[in-house]
């Protein structure tokens, strides 16, 4: 995780841009809604090499183990500056349920509970608050990505996080969706 941290703090400025909201010709930017930067990785990005191949790991395990048909992991850095929040959302987009299960793995050395920037999980249906979480370094959450609704309280100070998505394959029986990385 450390290699992470030090990764993500010393990748340029430049390579992270304003999240959007949307996919391919759905996407938009929208500063109401969320203000976070981010930042996609891939299996050519050497600093997080280990942690992919982890992930692959984990990928094969929870299908083996719980059934998910969990065909791919796409991720990136989120980086929150101060103010930065994301508002109440499901991690799927509008005619695209490929994300089954999120993944956020916090990267925010000595965090304190004055510094905001809290995960909020709700459930399906209502506002009952289900679960906070303190984004503290190396802390990992997991969740179905179509099931909760959550957001991202506003960050005190700069709050950064690894986040990704399990996906299952949504192929029209010549494309797969996703394309499969390559981690030899």
């Amino acid at each position: 995780m450390q290699t992470l941290f030090i990764d993500i703090k010393q990748t340029d400025t430049q390579a992270f841009y304003s999240a959007g909201i949307g996919r391919e010709q759905d996407h938009q930017l929208n500063r109401f809604v969320r203000r976070d930067r981010i930042h996609w990785l891939d299996s050519s990005h050497t600093p997080a090499l280990a942690y992919l191949q982890w992930i692959e790991q984990l990928r094969l395990c929870l299908n083996r183990e719980l059934f998910l048909g969990l065909f791919d992991y796409e991720c990136h850095y989120a980086h929150y500056p101060q103010g930065a929040f994301y508002k109440k959302h499901l991690d799927s987009f509008r005619g695209s349920s490929n994300r089954r299960l999120t993944s956020i793995l916090y990267l925010n050395p000595n965090w304190q509970a004055q510094d905001g920037g809290e995960l909020v999980m709700y459930p399906s249906e209502g506002e009952a608050v289900l679960e906070t979480v303190q984004p503290t370094f190396g802390k990992m959450v997991f969740f179905l990505s179509e099931e909760f609704p959550h957001e991202v309280l506003p960050a005190g100070r700069s709050r950064y996080s690894l986040t990704g998505w399990f996906r299952i394959n949504n192929n029209n029986g010549v494309n797969l969706d996703p394309p499969v990385w390559d981690l030899s």
